[in-house]
């Protein structure tokens, strides 16, 4: 390579080292003033740094992968914001919309889904239940990493209607905010703003494994009265939608069953409500439609082939 290139690209280097660290000390700064030290957030500054550096795929690879990092950034600071604060949770409101809704006649009472459930918990669907309910995160993702590499333009398609769905729930979250089933067959219907997460019926997966995994995330929970709308419910439906526009076949009965699998487990281990899977999907829906509308406008396809570019060059 000529002398002059190779003096060309120093500036550039030196340019986006400047940029790129002055990005992470700012990150680790605000995180330690809104929500404290966590070891997390240097391990996703360290990740970061190390993928853009490593090689331009690399680099490729984790600016496409940053529209994640904002998602899982702004979920991570809604601990520094409950909603709690700004409307009241609403608890027995919800517990009566579910029984009048989806109540089910049982030794003489009316229960809701999730009471039922509990009573007639089974090994077989505690299992299940767990194991769908793992797939939430590493299924979008996966499926993020074969667009990307196979369907650049699906990937973009796909990670933009995913933080819109994200930012459309957490707007829900903040205006309704609403307990979920576990709370009140451990607390009642009395609100307590300290309450800690709570693994719900996930704990019989651990159980039965002798494993603490569910323990350890949902002590690391954000916010526990944000169960309308269940995101958990929202993201298979997205994965299903870009799927089928990406004409995966087989696969799609695959997401087909996943996405049922953890409607179930969602209701069937008491973190949420038929309604709150409900709203979740609609979430879903109308995140999805919303995104087909912006596709309309101009500035959105120049965003867009922005980002195109940018993981290309």
């Amino acid at each position: 390579m000529p002398a002059s290139t190779e003096t060309e690209h120093i500036p550039l280097i030196n340019k986006n080292l400047i940029s790129v660290t002055v990005i992470s000390a700012a990150y680790l700064l605000l995180s330690y003033f809104l929500i404290g030290y966590k070891p997390e957030q240097l391990v996703l500054v360290i990740l970061f740094n190390t993928l853009y550096y490593l090689s331009k795929d690399t680099r490729r690879l984790i600016l496409g992968f940053s529209i994640f990092i904002i998602y899982w950034i702004i979920f991570d600071y809604m601990k520094a914001f409950p909603n709690y604060r700004y409307h009241a949770v609403d608890i027995s409101g919800i517990y009566f919309f579910e029984k009048g809704l989806f109540g089910i006649d049982y030794n003489g009472s009316v229960l809701t889904p999730n009471e039922f459930f509990k009573l007639r918990a089974n090994s077989a669907f505690d299992v299940l239940s767990g194991i769908f309910y793992l797939t939430w995160v590493p299924v979008p993702l996966l499926f993020a990493v074969y667009l990307f590499f196979k369907k650049r333009l699906y990937f973009f398609y796909f990670s933009l209607t995913f933080l819109l769905v994200n930012l459309l729930g957490f707007v829900i979250y903040y205006v309704h905010p609403a307990a979920p089933p576990w709370y009140v067959q451990n607390y009642g219907f009395q609100f307590n703003a300290f309450t800690p997460g709570n693994t719900a019926g996930l704990a019989r997966f651990d159980s039965f494994f002798g494993l603490s995994i569910f323990k350890s995330i949902y002590a690391k929970s954000s916010n526990v009265f944000a169960a309308m709308p269940s995101l958990h419910s929202s993201y298979p439906v997205i994965v299903l939608f870009y799927g089928l526009r990406s004409k995966l076949r087989y696969t799609n009965i695959l997401f087909g069953v996943i996405m049922l699998g953890i409607w179930f487990a969602a209701v069937y281990s008491s973190h949420h409500y038929i309604v709150d899977v409900l709203a979740g999907i609609l979430c879903a829906i109308c995140s999805i439609g919303l995104f087909q509308l912006l596709l309309k406008y101009r500035w959105m396809n120049s965003f867009i082939n922005h980002l195109m570019k940018i993981t290309s060059a």
